[in-house]
């Protein structure tokens, strides 16, 4: 094989590898779709106190299941559960991106059969939770929404 036409080949090459991880660059900094299945429990008299399981799944077939722990605290009374609770998480590039601790303020009140929504913020990623329980609440809250690897 000729020189010149060896330096084209090795040319070729280079652009096509630097072609594919552009690519794999670009598709690692895209959007992941990325849901919660959950269920909690939490009771509150003044100090409010939330722990319940989940699992993570993504549209790439991630799936991590979850620990959930929220403290708050504020003017609330109240004992209740969420079971088949749902989220969805916005601005998530891995499944490890949904870990951590999120800002959360609510509003809350129910006897018997109540349900929620609210949305959770951690930097840029946001987590809009919805779900239906039962038990009595009432009350004001602020406090954090903390999700971590189950053991």
């Amino acid at each position: 094989m000729k020189r010149s036409h060896l330096n084209v080949l090795l040319a070729g090459l280079t652009l096509a590898s630097v072609g594919s991880f552009s690519s794999q660059a670009q598709a690692a900094s895209a959007e992941l779709d990325c849901k919660l299945r959950f269920s909690l429990s939490t009771w509150s008299a003044i100090y409010k106190h939330s722990e319940g399981t989940g699992v993570v799944t993504c549209e790439n077939g991630a799936s991590m299941p979850v620990k959930i722990e929220a403290k708050g605290v504020g003017l609330t009374a109240g004992k209740s559960h969420v079971d088949n609770g749902t989220g969805r998480f916005t601005d998530v590039h891995t499944i490890a991106d949904v870990l951590g601790k999120y800002a959360q303020g609510e509003a809350h009140a129910g006897v018997v059969k109540s349900g929620s929504a609210q949305v959770l913020t951690k930097g840029t990623v946001s987590l809009a939770l919805a779900g239906a329980g039962e038990g009595v609440d009432i009350g004001i809250d602020v406090g954090e929404f903390n999700l971590m690897p189950a053991k």
